[in-house]
């Protein structure tokens, strides 16, 4: 029989040393949480879920904005399938959303509650990120960003994170994860150890920490900590190489593995997504997965299968690749049986504690009565050399959006602040598709049809290209408002800004108040 014959026949015994009762096939399906196209469950899909697989992430192209039940009717298709089934997503709030993605997150992200630092705020936001999950049929949130951003120039946690002081984000981390889990949605904090002293995106490239263990477990590590303190669910594994534990990425590494379980965390280990190219680009998905789990990993998140770089590779094709080297490990005795059924069985504990009640106070949104366009505009920071400017009375507003390449875990997302402007006549420019004199004359033009309020908006103050288009939009237009969706600068900037701390339609909404306010 085929390896493809087995994913799809759950009688089907497998293996001479397999399981007393069940099948081989069964079990390796109940650690692999795969990714597909569409807004319904493909064939493929529907068989593997029948045959036990443990659940699957939805994407942005899963939803279906303009129809708000679909993403509960999808989610109630594949429990019909696998009534045990886990369903993920990344669900941060601010940059990062699924759920939201089309017209930005409602719900402020870490680096805005962060900023505010008030505790029950955070708690009350995990709170509304497990009600969006559960009412949409999901039983795990990858969230919430542990991640201490030590290292300003990482290029893909920044407004992520909490901040970066660990005692700070140890303490919202904590709070967010309560919020969540009030919900009976599974929290799970990443990317463990820390991935916030990188300079390098680990969806491209092999990360690096050079920080000592012993510098790891003072900054990083504690945030961690406090997740399992605070009940967490769920962990995520990152792929970065700390080479005191050795060369091999953490997701691949037994000594990493063995670090978190020290920590007494006895919850459900998630790998990053294996096509990620720390994995991708060396062992590759389907060996990764087997060595994930050798190293202590118990459900092996495949990846996105619209991603630029598994291109040419169909969603049930990344899903077999995984399938197929986990059955010749088992096979070859490189995977021991005894790895999947610990591993299958916290993964099965996760999906019945999701399925209890949910305290009907958690449940009732008027409990926390936030109104999330003012926490965002409370967590805002406004440098003003000069008179604040106003938006009270602007015919037309010019809107420079001089943002460069998209964080890869947000992907590409739609300007909310020109979507925020709605109610003014908007004049976009957007700095990536002109040359410095073509802007120049386009902001010359603006200024010449009376338009009395010109925004640059950026996300990352470091950028070198973000960087120049201001500098031409301040020195032909000085009275310009730098609207920052990235980290703020520790001192005022020389002209004026407001410092959102993420980008989101929330942050947007803020935005458009804080400048409409006398």
């Amino acid at each position: 029989m085929s390896t493809r014959e087995m994913r799809h026949a759950p009688t089907a015994e497998t293996h001479p040393d397999a399981l007393e009762s069940g099948d081989l096939a069964r079990l390796i399906n109940s650690v692999i949480l795969p990714g597909f196209v569409g807004t319904t469950v493909p064939g493929w899909l529907a068989a593997a879920l029948q045959n036990g697989l443990a659940g699957v992430v939805y994407f942005g192209h899963n939803i279906d904005p303009d129809s708000p039940a679909q993403v509960a009717e999808l989610s109630a298709a594949i429990r019909a399938a696998n009534p045990h089934a886990v369903i993920g997503v990344d669900e941060e709030g601010g940059n990062v959303t699924r759920l939201q993605s089309r017209d930005g997150s409602t719900i402020p992200g870490a680096g805005v509650l962060g900023a505010l630092n008030e505790l029950e705020t955070t708690e009350a936001a995990g709170r509304a990120i497990g009600r969006l999950c559960r009412d949409a049929g999901i039983n795990l949130t990858i969230a919430p960003v542990a991640d201490v951003n030590t290292n300003p120039l990482n290029p893909v946690i920044g407004v992520r994170a909490f901040g970066a002081d660990t005692a700070l984000v140890g303490a919202h981390t904590a709070a967010a994860v309560r919020g969540i889990q009030s919900l009976r949605v599974a929290a799970c904090a990443k990317h463990f150890p820390g991935h916030g002293d990188t300079i390098a995106d680990s969806h491209m490239d092999a990360a690096r920490v050079d920080l000592t263990m012993a510098a790891m477990a003072e900054h990083h590590l504690p945030p961690f900590r406090a997740a399992v303190e605070a009940g967490v669910a769920a962990m995520m594994s990152a792929h970065i190489i700390i080479p005191e534990l050795g060369e091999a990425p953490v997701t691949l590494n037994p000594a990493a593995g063995a670090l978190l379980r020290d920590m007494d965390f006895d919850g459900v280990l998630i790998t990053d997504a294996l096509d990620m190219a720390a994995v991708r680009a060396t062992v590759g998905p389907g060996e990764g997965g087997v060595l994930a789990l050798l190293a202590g990993n118990d459900l092996l998140c495949v990846g996105n299968p619209l991603n630029a770089y598994t291109t040419g590779r169909d969603d049930e094709a990344c899903y077999t690749e995984v399938f197929d080297a986990l059955h010749a490990a088992v096979v070859s005795g490189r995977l021991p049986l005894e790895v999947l059924r610990r591993a299958a069985a916290r993964v099965r504990s996760l999906a019945e504690w999701s399925a209890g009640p949910v305290d009907p106070e958690a449940s009732d949104e008027a409990h926390d009565g936030a109104s999330w366009v003012s926490v965002a505009a409370r967590a805002c920071r406004f440098d003003s050399p000069g008179a604040r400017p106003q938006l009270t009375g602007a015919g037309r507003v010019t809107l420079v959006d001089a943002r460069t390449e998209p964080n890869m875990a947000a992907g590409p997302t739609a300007n909310f602040l020109a979507s925020a402007l709605g109610g003014y006549a908007v004049a976009e420019l957007a700095a990536a598709e002109l040359s410095g004199a073509e802007l120049e004359v386009a902001l010359m033009q603006s200024a010449g049809t009376g338009s009395p309020v010109v925004l640059v908006l950026v996300d990352s103050l470091a950028s070198p290209e973000q960087q120049e288009t201001m500098e031409m939009v301040f020195s032909t237009v000085p009275q310009a408002v730098c609207i920052n969706a990235g980290l703020a600068p520790e001192g005022a900037t020389p002209y004026a800004a407001i410092h959102t701390h993420g980008f989101s339609r929330v942050t947007a909404e803020a935005v458009v108040r804080i400048l409409e306010t006398p």
